[in-house]
């Protein structure tokens, strides 16, 4: 039998994307607010789809809802303009929705009505399930965060954002061997299998980037010059700020959140940034500041090392950018369900921690996902990695580069 606190789980990221949906005016359900997110109209029927592929035809032989949409959501992150048409207005999609997502609560509530199948041992499907929606969601809030910022407005700011250079308050991690990855239950792919992986001793803030060092890395130049930043980073440097961030009369920074216009706070970690932006960010402090000697962005095992050993602080505030692109694990196996596969990008940037957003099944330190350098949407922060002492520097900092490498 199901647990029926994880069919409440799936229910509430039901009505979580559903809600979504019903908050739009008609006419924005099916637009893009950005070119690399879909509509948020798509990716709720992404979600049904999804469901309909797992369960009506994987567990109960049934085809027939899941074919006819195929063509629509199957196979992709992001679909074509000509996908996109074909989606059909809000209440219908709506009630397609919620007609489908009823039946399945209730197919998944009366396991005599299912048949004995991997998937369902141990609620598994379930709790994969309400995680994918989890991810889903976090994307369609992207989207209306991109909504926002289309829509401006004007705001005036009461306590002005100050730029504070940053302190090296840091985390030491002592040399050993740290486990990554997932052993088994209802993870993604790419968490397995599990590593055991040999690490040397380094150093991690505590805390990520907050807004008042990222505004002392803007007015020190940080956006201008151009020696803190790749090729790659030049070409696509467009603004001079994170995409979000917008200046009231007075030239007083604020931001554009989910709901318009707030204050920005110079202790939060600061978001809405891309790697490339990341990346100059540790390029500047290492330069610029003794104490950050050899500061840059972490490896997805520097993060994971020090997140099992305790003592991060604010993780889970924005998903933190890592230096490397998300890849298989050592003996890595495929998903015989594609749509269960992770789709290995080399040009994609891992990212770890999850966000403000991000759904508590998601919550563990094995969950890792993916995006463009250029995704500076995806409520997007960083943390800085440095070697573990000044004098040890010129050696570690080969040999780390080694590993990163």
């Amino acid at each position: 039998m199901i647990d029926p606190r994880s069919l409440g789980a799936l229910s509430t990221l039901h009505e979580l994307l559903d809600q979504l949906i019903e908050d739009l005016p008609p006419a924005e359900v099916n637009r893009r607010f950005h070119a690399s997110l879909p509509s948020m109209g798509w990716l709720l029927g992404r979600s049904v789809y999804l469901e309909l592929l797992w369960i009506r035809e994987n567990l109960l032989g049934d085809e027939d809802l899941s074919r006819r949409v195929r063509h629509i959501f199957a196979g992709t992150s992001l679909p074509t303009p000509a996908q996109e048409t074909l989606l059909p207005p809000r209440d219908h999609l709506l009630n397609w929705a919620l007609e489908i997502q009823d039946q399945h609560l209730s197919l998944l509530a009366n396991p005599g009505t299912l048949p004995d199948h991997p998937w369902l041992r141990n609620g598994w499907l379930v709790d994969y399930l309400v995680q994918v929606h989890g991810l889903i969601y976090e994307q369609m809030l992207s989207v209306r965060h991109a909504r926002a910022v289309e829509q401006e407005g004007t705001y005036k700011v009461l306590e002005p954002l100050l730029p504070v250079q940053p302190e090296p308050d840091t985390l030491e991690v002592p040399q050993g061997h740290y486990r990554i990855g997932a052993r088994e239950g209802a993870v993604f792919d790419n968490e397995q299998p599990m590593q055991v992986v040999e690490m040397r001793n380094f150093r991690i803030g505590r805390r990520p980037v907050d807004n008042a060092a990222w505004l002392a890395f803007m007015e020190a130049g940080g956006y201008t010059e151009d020696t803190w930043w790749s090729e790659v980073g030049r070409q696509w440097k467009q603004q001079e700020h994170p995409w979000h961030w917008r200046r009231d009369e007075a030239g007083n920074w604020y931001a554009l959140g989910l709901n318009g216009p707030m204050p920005l706070f110079g202790d939060q970690p600061v978001s809405g940034i891309s790697w490339h932006e990341a990346e100059a960010f540790a390029n500047w402090i290492a330069q610029a500041d003794e104490r950050f000697r050899g500061a840059i962005l972490p490896h997805e095992y520097h993060w994971e090392a020090a997140a099992r050993i305790g003592g991060l602080e604010e993780v889970g505030r924005v998903w933190e950018w890592c230096s490397n692109p998300l890849h298989p694990y050592e003996e890595y196996e495929k998903p015989v369900n594609p749509e269960m596969a992770t789709h290995f990008d080399e040009t994609e940037k891992a990212l770890r921690g999850g966000c403000l957003h991000t759904q508590p099944r998601l919550r563990r330190p094995s969950l890792r996902i993916s995006a463009p350098p250029d995704a500076g949407y995806r409520f997007s922060g960083l943390r800085l990695v440095l070697p573990p002492a000044l004098e040890e520097e010129a050696l570690y900092v080969e040999q780390w580069q080694h590993f990163l490498n």
